[in-house]
């Protein structure tokens, strides 16, 4: 199926590794012209060199999203190369175990900075290259611990708020031909992520979660998130905008 993505102009935030890479490569195969960043240089270029190698074009920049100055920095070095924006794919997030009587005020805020905020911040530099164009797609990564609980608190709150903030942004966007959905992915693993460290950590314990957790009887893979990433963001999925998109294997307990 052709998406109708070929030269498109699609920004990924946190493509280094995991999901955000995985979602990197499947805007790649659909002939996308890629922006990308990430916080560590060395695994930023890893991916630029794996896309390019496909015959991506890539910019791709070391970028700090919760920095609003470096955010504006790699908004215009992508609008001055590529003449504007198609598509905002926000991936980057994280969180804490820390416990609720220990959390203080400004763990809270680099959270919510980190999952939420960035996401925003991205946003707002971006949504003006979409008017210019009358057209946009935006897509954030939140989670199924922001529709329900069982993540850790201030991750389920930042989580919870992304998706609200997408609903709220839909609504303000329509009139302007800009899409802005959420996908909430279960628990993915993938090298380096945190169910990898896990399962090195407590294999036993990772095997009985997956017996009780999980129905399809094994973790998800980034690429299941990016291949639903991939088509929201096309035309085919026209009509698809305020709403989020469970890819979590039936892990989710919620009917909605």
């Amino acid at each position: 199926m052709d998406l109708g993505l070929k030269n498109k102009v699609v920004v990924v935030t946190g493509a280094s590794r995991g999901i955000g890479r995985a979602i990197a490569h499947g805007f790649a195969e659909e002939g996308a012209r890629l922006s990308i960043c990430g916080r560590t240089q060395d695994t930023l270029q890893d991916v630029k060199d794996e896309l390019t190698a496909k015959g991506a074009e890539v910019f791709a920049k070391l970028t700090d999203v919760t920095d609003g100055e470096q955010v504006d920095a790699f908004i215009a070095e992508t609008v001055e190369t590529y003449g504007g924006i198609n598509v905002v794919v926000n991936n980057v997030g994280g969180s804490r175990w820390t416990p609720l009587e220990d959390i203080s005020d400004t763990e809270w805020h680099e959270i919510l900075d980190l999952n939420l905020v960035s996401g925003a911040r991205v946003n707002r530099r971006a949504i003006p290259e979409m008017k210019k164009q009358g057209s946009g797609v935006i897509l954030m990564i939140t989670s199924i611990y922001g529709r329900e609980g069982g993540g850790h608190i201030t991750y389920n709150a930042a989580k919870a708020a992304e998706i609200s903030m997408t609903k709220s942004l839909a609504k303000e966007l329509a009139p302007d031909n800009i899409r802005v959905n959420s996908v909430a992915p279960g628990s993915i693993l993938f090298p380096g992520g945190g169910w990898a460290r896990r399962i090195a950590a407590d294999p036993a314990a990772m095997e009985a979660f997956v017996k009780s957790d999980m129905p399809l009887g094994r973790f998800g893979k980034p690429e299941e998130i990016a291949n639903v990433i991939v088509f929201l963001a096309s035309e085919r999925a026209s009509l698809v905008t305020g709403t989020c998109v469970n890819v979590d294997g039936c892990q989710s307990h919620s009917n909605i």
